[in-house]
């Protein structure tokens, strides 16, 4: 293998990404704009949600149960109506996502001891919102029946009794519960699958079709050094984004990275040489530009996206798709990012992970190897 002939490949391969616009705007844009638009687009936190409240009672009570729901952070109260009709063109329109129906006896039930209930018409076009608030909803009405009874119990002069059993709870990783700092890191494979897999489809490919193939088939320069040379470029700038990436997610959105800068860069060059690899396979075989860009985007970029645990738990998937998710790579490369990224967890506790993700590498680049012959067919 000589030096000279590889570096001459990737200095070719580098003057084709900086003549290619789209490909130019790929390497530098796309990076920052997949971190800030997942960042700023893609928020799970369920807070300030409109509610529209009918209080048939108007009393001081009822009153005091809408300041519990005013000064929760999940609950914006938008309006106060007189009617059915009006709280069911809100929840039909969107203005309300949730809709409080108070009783006409609720300060009577209350103040002769009785059980009252208070109604709650929940937008249910969206399950897992509808399901959360509905959690959220009966939490702030636990929480003001609780203060209810102790009250009541401190007028009669009735001693407070000791609960017998309580939940303390601490989380752990994500304090505040952000959903940034649990959707934030896996973009990180994203980049990579579009880097690695969508440019390097288009290297062999494009040769073909601009019909410069048979003039590299002439010279001297072997299929290793054209292989080497042409995804070299590729593997510095995937690295480059990469740690671009991880610097907007922690000084830009705040992520808190608790691991080690060394092990996700090994985990990075692995995950990359992966999808470099594929992306190479892929332009070999198709021989078309369109057609790789195609392939690419079905078997990296989608599944990065969907099935590699970056947005949708996988342990809630069906076993069959469960056991589907582990032929993907991206998989465990979120999961280490994840890992690293929140726990900091140590190079030594990610072998579930990353021997995986070394067989994936072992095994794609060797394939990556095999493929590309110095021939015409």
């Amino acid at each position: 293998m000589s030096l000279t002939r590889l570096l001459a490949i990737a200095r070719k391969e580098v003057m084709q990404i900086v003549r290619d616009t789209r490909s130019l705007i790929i390497v530098v844009i796309m990076p920052a704009v997949l971190v800030l638009l997942f960042g700023y687009g893609v928020n799970l936190d369920l807070k300030r949600l409109p509610v529209y409240v009918y209080d048939q009672d108007g009393s001081q009570q009822s009153q005091d149960l809408l300041k519990h729901f005013q000064v929760s952070e999940y609950f914006h109260i938008v309006r106060v109506v007189s009617g059915y009709p009006e709280l069911t063109r809100a929840l039909d329109d969107g203005s309300a996502r949730m809709s409080i129906v108070i009783p006409w006896n609720f300060s009577e039930s209350l103040r002769d001891g009785r059980p009252v209930q208070v109604q709650a018409l929940v937008d249910g076009s969206d399950n897992n919102s509808a399901s959360v608030l509905i959690g959220y909803a009966q939490a702030v009405v636990q929480g003001y029946s609780s203060q209810l009874q102790i009250d009541w119990m401190r007028q009669r002069g009735l001693a407070m009794q000791p609960v017998a059993l309580s939940v303390e709870t601490r989380t752990w990783y994500n304090e505040n519960l952000e959903s940034s700092a649990f959707i934030i890191p896996g973009v990180l494979a994203l980049v990579m699958s579009v880097i690695g897999a969508f440019l390097t489809s288009l290297t062999i490919a494009r040769e073909w079709e601009r019909g410069t193939m048979e003039q590299l088939i002439s010279t001297p320069v072997t299929a290793m050094e054209i292989m080497l040379g042409k995804l070299a470029p590729y593997f510095v700038i995937g690295m480059f984004d990469t740690i671009i990436s991880a610097l907007i997610a922690i000084y830009w959105f705040h992520v808190p990275f608790r691991g080690s800068w060394v092990t996700l860069m090994g985990a990075s060059a692995m995950f990359l040489i992966v999808v470099l690899s594929m992306g190479f396979l892929i332009s070999v075989i198709a021989k078309g530009q369109f057609l790789a860009c195609q392939i690419a985007l079905l078997i990296t970029f989608l599944p990065a996206f969907l099935l590699s645990g970056f947005l949708f738990s996988i342990d809630q998937m069906p076993i069959a798709l469960q056991w589907i998710t582990r032929i993907f790579p991206a998989r465990y490369y979120v999961s280490v990012l994840k890992q690293i990224f929140l726990k900091g967890t140590s190079a030594s506790m990610l072998y579930a992970d990353l021997v995986p993700l070394a067989v994936f590498t072992f095994v794609l680049a060797l394939a990556a190897t095999r493929s590309f012959h110095k021939r015409l067919d």
